[in-house]
């Protein structure tokens, strides 16, 4: 799966999603997902399969279930395991939901 096709299935969820960052946040709940960091598998003195981690960040005023349930359901859907973990961001008033996945060689 590219980066390409990861946006346009985020998408599909139904929520706002940007790269990165909003230019001004919209309503909660909303998504956003960025580049991590790289993890490539690396063989004979070269990058062998790109492995690129990727951040799914939720955002929601309330420990919205049901939100969390969509995403879980389309990184299902995709095949796309991920790794879970959840913050409360007091100056925004939001819960922070994270999901990191892999894509490999997209």
């Amino acid at each position: 799966m590219t980066q390409a096709e990861l946006l346009q299935e985020l998408r599909a969820i139904g929520y706002p999603v940007a790269y990165s960052h909003f230019k001004s946040s919209p309503s909660p709940p909303y998504l956003v997902y960025l580049f991590a960091y790289g993890n490539d598998l690396i063989a004979d003195n070269q990058n062998y399969a790109e492995i690129s981690n990727f951040q799914i960040e939720l955002y929601t005023e309330i420990k919205d279930l049901a939100a969390e349930r969509a995403v879980q359901e389309k990184l299902k859907e995709l095949r796309l395991p991920y790794r879970k973990s959840e913050s409360w961001i007091e100056g925004e008033g939001l819960f922070q939901i994270m999901y990191e996945i892999q894509l490999i060689g997209g």
